[in-house]
């Protein structure tokens, strides 16, 4: 696994990450963050005791070791958000370990992250999502691959889709349905509504595309048949942005952020909401109450005679 702790604390962290693999359904960019994270770990225990490590060694991390870690990676330029991400690895697998192997992990799983603070969403108003789409469907000369564009943005923005969950349909979604069967993030599955603009804009793209849609194959093609990069969707994304005079946060996950916003804005329940995004943890939603709360404090500021 890696050089700097015993093949027995290599074996369990492979297992481990196999058994995230296997019954967690975590992705390959999950599990490859933890490897590394809890890599990191074991790799600077082995450093700052001058042994290898073994199991029973895993078994007795102080919290003179904790802390050591910590300060070891801040002082190496770790952000306090990554180091709360890799310290929460690190409980994982730890928790894990002494389940296994019947020790308490007191000391790591005591162990605080460093605060920082979460960078909220950035949404478009509703206004200015509507012209994207409006934007992006009229800045390509072909006319299907415009059409292309304008109904994966159209889904992005009307359903709350990831960019990867929209390039993941296949023709099989088409036409779209009242509510779409969405496989996202540790490949957990989620019902999504399918907005009447949506539902148009897929079948005005298929309609013209030069290139046959059968239930297997993507269901949005780049020029030459093959399955549309990401790339060029955030490309389309990015000459109206430009066009439009939008700030550099207007992306395609932007517009992700936008649907929740301004579904909470009229009223949203937040589970219900959890639920339509796909997120694990409420708190992940809870972001949105914030940038909702902060854009009502702008407009009262700019229109409260005393404010």
């Amino acid at each position: 696994m890696s050089a700097g702790f015993s093949p027995a604390a290599g074996d369990a962290l492979a297992t481990w990450l196999d058994h995230l693999r296997a019954l967690d359904g975590a992705s390959a960019h999950t599990i490859s963050a933890y490897r590394t994270d809890v890599a990191g770990f074991l790799g600077f225990l082995h450093q700052h005791h001058g042994e290898s490590l073994g199991l029973a060694r895993l078994a007795a991390i102080s919290q003179s070791d904790m802390r050591a870690w910590m300060a070891h990676e801040r002082a190496r330029g770790l952000s306090a958000r990554s180091l709360a991400r890799a310290l929460s690895s690190v409980k994982s697998f730890i928790r894990w370990l002494a389940e296994r192997e019947g020790f308490a992990p007191t000391h790591v799983l005591a162990a605080r992250a460093p605060k920082y603070t979460r960078k909220l969403p950035r949404p478009l108003s509703e206004e200015a999502a509507i012209a994207v789409i409006e934007q992006v469907e009229l800045q390509e000369m072909e006319p299907w691959i415009a059409a292309r564009d304008a109904a994966v943005i159209t889904l992005l923005y009307g359903c709350g889709l990831r960019i990867s969950e929209a390039l993941g349909l296949t023709g099989a979604a088409h036409p779209l349905p009242e509510v779409l069967r969405i496989r996202g993030k540790g490949d957990k599955e989620r019902l999504v509504p399918v907005v009447p603009a949506a539902r148009d804009a897929v079948a005005d793209y298929i309609r013209i595309c030069p290139f046959e849609i059968g239930p297997q194959t993507p269901l949005f093609r780049g020029a030459r048949g093959g399955a549309l990069n990401p790339r060029l969707a955030q490309r389309a994304m990015e000459r109206a942005r430009l066009a439009l005079g939008l700030p550099a946060t207007a992306t395609p996950h932007a517009l992700r952020h936008s649907f929740a916003t301004h579904l909470l804005a009229a009223g949203g329940d937040l589970r219900a909401i959890q639920e339509l995004l796909g997120h694990a943890s409420l708190s992940t939603t809870q972001a949105y109450t914030a940038v909702d709360q902060a854009r009502l404090m702008e407009v009262y500021r700019a229109a409260h005679p005393r404010a």
